[in-house]
């Protein structure tokens, strides 16, 4: 790769400024450091006949993989930055990562601020091959629009995993960006504008993140870096214990101790180790999937010896 991609916040942000620059939706373009059938970059059509492209990174796979990790990234909504998970993943494995309305390569332009008109604009990335279950990822600011997405579309959802979600409370890192941000809105490149409006107007729509978190009754999983001073710790936790009060709603909460905002910045293995976590185990005593197969094969081979044996005429 001739160029690393910024990692932290003060560094996506003068990323954003460099990207604006040379009029690229990439920092770094994934193109250059992945060939194609290892990460590949697709446009996809959103939901709500609002005649948008969704630009998103995928894993390309020969036939559907049995899990699909779907994951909705922050404020600003840059896929570039998952780039090195994806490309980790396992072959029993898919993943598409997004860039959200009004980031990167995505439409429109213009801010959407609407949690609601995110979560149906990504809608058809919950779309699942025959048999295929999906695991459900909200990173940051995604991680509310990845709740409504769980609670309208549960067919084939297995799991909603909350990674270092934002709830309406800023820690300093983010107070300050917010700070300074709003005062150069006028001046600063489209994704980071976008991104303090979002950051900004989130608190008033947190009674959509309760009705939809309320309605989910796939497992949700909140994963929480002890070290964030972008979302508090704290808030992931009183979101937890808020959710254990609900009726038929199952949910634990995992701190990351020494973590901070961006989980996805360390090595990806250690990473999609806590994703796989999140994969409900098989029940004690079911068999797997090739036992199964195993046990028939040995029983019709048996079938068979058995009628070779046995005398003319019976």
């Amino acid at each position: 790769m001739a160029r690393k991609r910024a990692k932290g916040v003060l560094e996506l942000g003068w990323a954003c400024f460099e990207s604006a620059a040379t009029g690229r939706v990439e920092h770094v373009p994934t193109a250059i450091a992945y060939p194609d059938d290892v990460v590949r970059r697709v446009s996809i059509e959103a939901g709500g006949d609002r005649g948008w492209r969704i630009s998103a990174l995928v894993t390309p796979r020969a036939r559907p993989a049995p899990w699909k990790i779907v994951v909705v990234t922050g404020a600003p909504s840059w896929a570039e930055y998952w780039a090195p998970v994806l490309a980790a993943l396992p072959d029993n494995r898919e993943m598409v990562v997004v860039d959200r309305p009004g980031f990167a390569g995505s439409d429109p332009v213009e801010y959407v601020g609407d949690i609601r008109v995110q979560a149906d604009a990504l809608a058809p990335l919950l779309q699942a091959a025959p048999g295929q279950k999906i695991l459900l990822v909200g990173q940051s600011y995604g991680a509310a629009i990845t709740a409504l997405m769980a609670a309208n579309h549960p067919a084939a959802l297995r799991g909603l995993v909350l990674l270092s979600g934002y709830y309406g409370e800023a820690g300093p890192t983010a107070k300050w960006l917010v700070q300074w941000g709003s005062r150069l809105v006028a001046v600063i490149p489209r994704d980071l504008k976008n991104a303090v409006r979002e950051v900004s107007g989130q608190r008033p729509q947190l009674e959509h993140l309760h009705d939809a978190l309320s309605r989910v009754r796939a497992p949700i999983h909140i994963l929480h870096g002890d070290a964030d001073d972008f979302a508090p710790v704290g808030a992931a936790d009183r979101l937890f214990q808020w959710l254990q009060r609900r009726k038929g709603v199952r949910a634990r909460f995992v701190p990351v101790e020494g973590a901070d905002h961006f989980l996805n910045d360390g090595p990806p293995e250690d990473l999609l180790t806590l994703l796989e976590t999140c994969l409900p185990a098989r029940p004690p005593g079911l068999p797997s999937l090739t036992g199964v197969t195993d046990w028939l094969r040995l029983g019709v081979a048996g079938l068979m010896r058995g009628k070779a044996k046995a005398p003319a005429g019976a």
